[in-house]
């Protein structure tokens, strides 16, 4: 891995190497913003770590622009700012945008600069087992390179090579079973079965024949010795799904099983032993239902040695464009299609709430793939089918059809809409577009091409202050 060192002042640069060469380490040097992203664009899978300057004499670019691409396209490389003198401010609010530390280049010394790039290094070194488990994570269709979904892949690394008991939490549609399977598959238990317990749809009656099996004649029916779903895991993985949803009366028969590893078939009066992994989740607020004693404080702390939490779609928006792709080729490949959606139906999907998460967006382009004419999909074609908010009632943001009786094509809807949004965070921001630009999820350059397209006065935002 090399370190790359970007910055137009050549003997700083020069500096900077020899330090880095006596380290062991090897280098590359750009000196313009263009080459750098350039360097980036064939061989970033080589960079562990960026020292990136934060001013360049350059017409348009800045150490800004090129770290907010860096941590947009390139989300697994730590980016080190370097700054000069007076330049602070700006170093911090780097930070804020996604930069690791910074270095002010008239504190530099040899002490500090192998300091901070140890300390990168070892964010490499995470970053880099976590491709193991975004490429698990790939596999189980859990589609995602946002900070969020990086820091996900960083916990089913760390916690599926353990035999610690997992608790998953996130809304529905989040993709909990996904990650009790990429957790499954990190582990040593990969080999072995990965049970799934339906909690909702087991009948209280049945609950512990189901996970603890019968024997012969212990009730009407039993004409057999049954091996139930803890038997069938054994030395797998149980995945306890919708554990939140499990009734109060039956929450004290998994306490044997999780402490002492051991069950006892309905009917029988010897305990068998198990060797299972738990992996649990639920989208109920398990913290809430103790304090109301609707939940068990002693099962809780069993089940969750760690806990893994997934964020909400519309919390890692950036992810949607990479999501519809993997759908899209999926589509393309079972139907011998060449469909693809357009930047304007990319830019609305990703506006769109998704109350349902990726299952939402999921379902939907199932329909949409399916059902709309040609190879190119266009805003009007998501909007046909959007999915509906579960009260029966579009979203308010998504009720595009109201906005369209105004007699305007969808179009130019969706460009008043991304006004409207714009000149809302904007004003959010008092005019600072940097923070405009993050809090859109969006590059400066991009939110400045946009602020150019409407025609947008960002001094009238500031003079508000």
């Amino acid at each position: 891995m090399k370190i790359l060192i970007a910055d137009d002042n050549h003997e700083f640069c020069t500096t900077i190497a020899d330090i880095i060469a006596s380290e062991g380490w090897e280098y590359k040097i750009t000196n313009t913003p263009q080459d750098t992203l350039q360097y980036l664009d064939v061989h970033a899978d080589r960079v562990g770590v960026l020292l990136l300057d934060v001013e360049f004499n350059h017409p348009t670019l800045t150490g800004i622009d090129v770290l907010e691409r860096s941590v947009r396209n390139w989300p697994q490389i730590p980016v080190v700012m370097i700054t000069g003198v007076g330049t602070i401010s700006i170093a911090v609010r780097a930070t804020q945008l996604g930069a690791m530390n910074f270095i002010e280049k008239s504190a530099i010394d040899r002490a500090r600069l192998k300091e901070v790039l140890y300390t990168a290094m070892e964010k490499v070194n995470v970053r880099s087992a976590a491709k193991e488990a975004m490429q698990l994570m790939d596999d189980q269709g859990l589609i995602g390179r946002s900070s969020a979904m990086l820091d996900v892949a960083d916990n089913i690394y760390r916690y599926g090579r353990t035999e610690l008991n997992i608790l998953i939490l996130g809304e529905t549609g989040t993709g909990k079973k996904l990650v009790a399977r990429a957790l499954h598959a990190a582990s040593a238990r990969n080999g072995k079965p990965f049970v799934t317990v339906d909690i909702p749809n087991i009948p209280a009656p049945l609950f512990q024949s189901e996970l603890f099996g019968h024997t012969r004649g212990s009730f009407t029916h039993a004409t057999e010795d049954k091996n139930g779903l803890f038997q069938q895991a054994n030395k797998g993985t149980i995945f306890l799904d919708e554990i939140g949803d499990l009734p109060l009366e039956l929450q004290a028969n998994l306490l044997v099983p999780i402490e002492e590893k051991t069950v006892r078939r309905l009917g029988s009066i010897k305990s068998t032993p198990i060797d299972v992994r738990f992996i649990s989740a639920t989208d109920r607020n398990l913290i809430g239902a103790i304090e109301e004693g609707k939940y068990r404080e002693q099962l809780y702390h069993r089940l969750r040695e760690c806990e893994i939490t997934l964020p909400p779609l519309r919390d890692r928006r950036e992810d949607i464009p990479l999501i519809v792709e993997h759908y899209t080729q999926a589509h393309n490949s079972k139907m011998d299609e060449q469909k693809m959606f357009s930047s304007a139906a990319l830019e609305y999907m990703s506006e769109l709430p998704w109350p349902g998460n990726v299952r939402q967006l999921e379902n939907m382009l199932r329909v949409v793939l399916q059902t709309s004419n040609g190879d190119r999909v266009e805003v009007a074609d998501v909007a046909r089918v959007e999915s509906p908010q579960p009260n029966g009632k579009r979203s308010e943001r998504s009720n595009v059809q109201s906005f369209l009786d105004s007699g305007n094509t969808l179009r130019e809807d969706v460009d008043m809409l991304n006004k409207i949004k714009i000149e809302d965070v904007l004003e959010a921001n008092k005019g600072n577009v940097s923070k405009a630009a993050a809090k859109l999820g969006i590059s400066r350059e991009t939110l400045h091409n946009r602020i150019k397209k409407h025609g947008i006065d960002v001094s009238r935002f500031r003079r508000k202050r």
